[in-house]
């Protein structure tokens, strides 16, 4: 999330006529984030999140946002659109396509523990569940093609063994993603950027976290449960300093999925390549920031060396067995 395009109080104010949320109270911009355009908004029924989407197109966008009304009927916490007096999610703001959702209650936990790890597998299963009837059939977007396209864009800012290791790494996910394995996965809609800035957390009577929401749909896409099983681990289960697995941590996630869903025989095989195959794509897309940025007016382009370093972890060190 970021500001690109600049929203004035008037212009948000006229904007807002075609809901019947209220007054508007406040607004501001947030800045976390590098794809789309985001303020808080505080009306008179309630406080929401404004995004105007910068990359996504109006025939793409449906996708996200009927899944998260999906999910949302299924009792997932994630934000809800919401609907204009026309019954429209989506319209425009700025020259942009532009929704509001509702906004979630908590904060993101930077420093996680087991607990905090523990609820969000058990949330990532369920999500899993929730979406196999969802209809959406969008690719993931940052997915093997955008790896295949990206990669000759960033190799001249890398240095000769951040190259071979690019290459190595991006042949060895071209071979497994055409191979029996890989398509025996299950999969549907899913998250496929379940960080831990787009989990959100409050906190029980007693002092225990609780889920306040998942949120930040807008890299959903249609993949395997086990990608966007690796992209979270690869977050929220790691010593920061140099990638490896923290065994409690990522104990805790794994069997709090697991209570749920239970994995096939074909995701335990593909476990240890997805990992580096999540690794990969974030590594791609925050070279691609850094080095081939977008003008903005609130922007913090993410350090690609940390997924650099997990995915050489990866590699190096055998995987937690997932089953």
């Amino acid at each position: 999330m970021a500001v690109f395009t600049t929203v004035s109080r008037d212009e948000l104010a006229r904007w807002l006529q075609s809901f019947d949320l209220g007054e508007l109270l406040g607004f501001e911009g947030i800045a976390s984030g590098i794809e789309n355009t985001n303020y808080f908004v505080d009306l008179a029924r309630g406080r929401f999140v404004l995004t105007l989407f910068e990359r996504l197109s109006p025939q793409e966008l449906p996708f996200y946002l009927e899944l998260m009304k999906h999910l949302a009927s299924h009792d997932i916490a994630c934000p809800d659109p919401v609907a204009d007096r026309k019954g429209r999610l989506l319209s425009t703001l700025k020259g942009k396509p532009a929704a509001l959702v509702t906004r979630l209650a908590g904060r993101a936990r930077m420093d996680p523990g087991p607990a905090h790890c523990a609820l969000v597998g058990a949330a990532l299963a369920r999500m899993h569940l929730a979406a196999v009837d969802y209809p959406g059939a969008l690719p993931n977007l940052r997915g093997l093609p955008w790896w295949i396209e990206t990669t000759p864009k960033v190799l001249p800012f890398l240095s000769d063994a951040q190259a071979a290791l690019l290459r190595d790494e991006l042949a060895t996910q071209q071979r497994f993603a055409a191979g029996p394995v890989h398509a025996a996965l299950p999969r549907s809609a899913v998250h496929a950027d379940l960080f831990r800035d787009n989990v959100l957390f409050d906190e029980t009577a007693g002092g225990s976290p609780r889920l306040g929401g998942v949120i930040d749909f807008y890299f959903a896409g249609v993949d395997t449960w086990l990608f966007d099983l690796a992209v979270t681990v690869n977050d929220w289960c790691i010593v920061d300093e140099d990638g490896r697995f923290d065994p409690p941590r990522l104990a805790a996630l794994l069997d709090a999925y697991r209570a749920v869903r239970r994995p096939t025989d074909a995701e335990a095989e593909a476990w240890p390549t997805m990992l580096r195959a999540a690794a990969l794509r974030f590594w791609l897309s925050r070279l691609f920031d850094l080095h081939l940025p977008r003008p903005a007016e609130m922007v913090t382009p993410k350090d690609p060396t940390e997924f650099e370093r997990i995915l050489s972890a990866r590699r190096a060190d055998p995987a937690v067995p997932l089953r």
